[in-house]
């Protein structure tokens, strides 16, 4: 298999990892989403952490974290995207325990039009007409799903602009994505361990009470968490930017059929235009990279061609 399959392969199995996310969760209803939430940040830390010692790699993790301590403005910010990567999470989990597994969904599908925003507000990249008549269409979907129905669809925002500034935080640091991993939720992990010992003096823990089935659903979310993450990183280094980005709509699109079909929840002539105008905006946007990355790509062959 060459290495671009081998990229195809492993995004697409993160996505589809990530897709079907909200079954396993499903699984922990009985538990609070501040609980699922506290052992995926230290399970995702402890078996991230073994993995690494695993392949050999404990020396290249502590070099990045004497990196950090002497670069602190790098430190500070992975602290920040740590705790965005944290509000996500929460929302997500309480989003599937709740009944909100279309939002998620929504929020998914919305998260890489506002990552262009960002791009722009942050990072000064120029918007193309595309991405503008894009963007614009899937505001107006949003836009009326709040008037329409009397709320802003607060999960779905939250969720997509959190993943959004996570990702404009990300974008200033390079670290190796298992090891990153491993360092976010270190930051995290002191204020989960506290938190944990508050819950369990209050006698609201799950975790140990006599249920093996939660206690090996509670710490196999740090695996679910680890291994998609890890399967992304290679596909990332194996695949162009814009491929990448095509297939991340597999994972919304997986958890959309779970929540309608195996949830059952409803999905009015409201959502469905919400959902309708933003696919007809991930359309106009996946062609238009599509279209971009193509012309480069001629660009490029031109001048060998020429040369040979």
């Amino acid at each position: 298999m060459s290495e671009h399959n081998k990229g195809v392969l492993n995004a697409i199995v993160a996505y589809a990892c990530w897709g079907v996310f909200p079954l396993y969760w499903k699984l922990l209803e009985q538990v609070s989403s501040m609980e699922i939430l506290l052992s995926r940040v230290i399970w995702s830390f402890v078996f991230t952490t073994l993995f690494i010692l695993l392949i050999g790699q404990r020396k290249n993790l502590l070099q990045d974290i004497r990196f950090l301590w002497a670069n602190q403005k790098q430190f500070w910010t992975l602290f920040a995207a740590s705790v965005v990567i944290s509000i996500n999470w929460f929302t997500y989990i309480w989003a599937v325990t709740n009944g909100q597994v279309l939002q998620s969904s929504l929020g998914y599908y919305i998260n890489p039009l506002i990552s262009v925003l960002f791009g722009m507000l942050f990072f000064r990249e120029k918007l193309s007409n595309a991405t503008i008549v894009a963007v614009s269409i899937a505001g107006v979907g949003v836009t009326v799903t709040t008037f329409s129905g009397g709320t802003v669809p607060w999960i779905a925002l939250t969720m997509a602009i959190s993943f959004s500034i996570y990702g404009v935080l990300k974008k200033t640091i390079q670290l190796e994505a298992t090891r990153g991993l491993a360092i976010e939720t270190l930051f995290m992990l002191p204020i989960a361990l506290i938190y944990y010992a508050y819950i369990w003096t209050s006698n609201d823990m799950r975790f140990l009470q006599g249920d093996v089935k939660t206690d090996l659903l509670l710490m196999g979310g740090g695996i679910v968490t680890a291994i998609p993450l890890v399967l992304f990183a290679k596909g990332a280094h194996r695949i162009p930017l814009y491929l990448m980005g095509f297939i991340q709509f597999l994972s919304p699109t997986i958890t959309l059929c779970i929540g309608i079909l195996l949830f059952k929840e409803p999905f009015t002539k409201l959502e469905f235009f919400t959902f309708g105008c933003i696919w007809i905006a991930i359309v106009i946007f996946s062609a238009s990279k599509f279209i971009e990355a193509k012309r480069r790509h001629q660009i490029i062959e031109y001048p060998k061609s020429k040369l040979s």
